[in-house]
């Protein structure tokens, strides 16, 4: 489980989160939608240590991140907005095994960890293909791979459809309908909620840094232009229909 205890976070005299509180249960899907500027990406950063509350708390599993950066870098896995900001390898399986190695795990352990999710992305036996000359839809999927390898119970991705056509979009998202039918925990941090919606258990929408809105999608759907989210065309289809 994640939890935001009263979160702040300020960068000079800015507050850029403000009395963030929430839970956010194992196996859940979460979408987080919110207009540029509203707060989501330094939320996210949060939920591993990437970035350090101002006050209030961070808890992962009970455990206040702080107080175990490992744990925690472990049991939440990051994809960033831009896969290649996260790549260390020039190879597929040099990277995906890079979280393992720094966990210090057995070779054997770590090449089945590789293996395990390279194929749960659909890249198996291409470990050793230099990861620039990849589609950028081939890039998220290496990206997903190596936080998956350090077998998170929450995989937490900052808008991984950027740059996508829509065949890598379809294929990150079936990725992620798999991952989360498989149990692992997923926050997705969008402005693009179009096939989300429909498998995510719950939208929680941000507005100058402040959580404006936390339901369950049929309900938040209703609400979230009013915050400056676009409605994805299906739902505002169906609304003309009734």
């Amino acid at each position: 489980m994640l939890e935001f205890r009263s979160v702040d976070h300020e960068i000079g005299d800015l507050a850029v989160l403000t009395d963030i509180s929430l839970e956010i249960g194992d196996g859940e899907f979460v979408l987080l939608a919110g207009a540029n500027g509203s707060g989501k990406t330094t939320l996210l950063g949060h939920c591993n240590g990437l970035l350090t509350p101002t006050s209030g708390s961070v808890l992962v599993d009970g455990t206040p991140v702080e107080d175990d950066l490992v744990a925690a870098r472990t049991a939440v896995g990051m994809v960033f907005q831009q896969p290649r900001d996260q790549f260390v390898a020039a190879t597929v399986g040099e990277d995906v095994a890079f979280g393992p190695e720094n966990l210090g795990l057995e070779r054997a352990e770590i090449d089945d960890r590789v293996q395990r999710a390279l194929e749960a992305v659909r890249l198996e036996g291409r470990e050793t293909e230099r990861i620039q000359t990849l589609s950028g839809g081939e890039q998220s999927r290496v990206a997903i791979a190596g936080a998956l390898a350090m077998e998170p119970t929450h995989l937490v991705l900052d808008e991984p459809f950027t740059g996508l056509d829509e065949p890598a979009r379809q294929s990150v998202l079936e990725h992620l309908r798999s991952l989360s039918a498989a149990g692992t925990g997923i926050i997705v941090a969008t402005h693009d909620l179009r096939d989300l919606h429909a498998i995510a258990d719950r939208i929680i929408a941000m507005h100058d840094g402040k959580i404006a809105l936390d339901d369950e999608p049929e309900r938040a759907l209703a609400s979230l232009e009013a915050l400056d989210v676009r409605v994805p065309a299906d739902v505002e289809n169906q609304e003309t229909r009734a």
